[in-house]
């Protein structure tokens, strides 16, 4: 008896397996598309710079300039979320998110393009799983980048107000004084909708927020 309980003894543990923080179920990559440089914070076509600016906000994170881009790391809901500012100028965004995208092991499923839309009225918001670049030269890169057109993307509406021909400096244009003023609360449901995206799916989220 005595030796059948030292075999127990000296016998080798159980080894438990535990999920890691990279299961790649559990880890999101939220990109903001823009310009890097400071004349470029205030425009129209950096609106994905804003909407993660606000994020981090929320989760008293901050970003670092890395590889290609300015990072940031939160959690959400049990969810590991990168933020992506890509600085590699907007008509070479896929660079820096197919980099991301490898190097933290994250599926195309999980990660999040948000940017500007001409062609839906100020801060109205429309999340898709896949779609067309819309002339966006952020998304035609990215599509090119990875291949596909399949990926989810979160689009915020700047309207289309500007004459003939003067397309780029609309978009490179700051906000007006009412876009201004309606700014902040159009951030604020941009970044839950975003967060939304990590834990309750994208079909949930484009049920609740979808054109509001």
């Amino acid at each position: 008896m005595f030796k059948w309980l030292q075999n127990i003894w000296n016998s080798e543990p159980q080894t438990t397996i535990i999920l890691k923080e990279e299961d790649p179920m559990k880890k999101f990559l939220i990109i903001g598309l823009g310009n890097p440089g400071a004349k470029y914070t205030e425009t129209r076509h950096n609106i994905g710079f804003k909407v993660l600016d606000k994020i981090a906000s929320l989760k008293e994170a901050s970003f670092e300039t890395l590889k290609l881009g300015d990072v940031a790391s939160i959690k959400h809901k049990g969810k590991s979320i990168i933020l992506l500012k890509p600085n590699t100028f907007m008509n070479l965004s896929g660079k820096a998110i197919k980099y991301y995208m490898k190097q933290e092991g994250i599926d195309i499923e999980n990660i999040l393009v948000i940017t500007d839309d001409l062609n839906l009225p100020f801060g109205t918001l429309r999340m898709k799983a896949k779609g067309t670049d819309g002339g966006h030269n952020g998304l035609k890169d990215t599509q090119i980048t990875l291949n596909t057109p399949k990926y989810p993307r979160l689009r915020f509406g700047i309207s289309n107000t500007f004459s003939s021909g003067r397309q780029v400096d609309y978009v490179l244009g700051e906000w007006n004084k009412e876009e201004q003023k309606d700014l902040p609360e159009r951030l604020s449901t941009t970044a839950d909708m975003a967060l939304s995206f990590t834990h309750a799916g994208l079909a949930n989220t484009m049920n609740q927020y979808n054109g509001k």
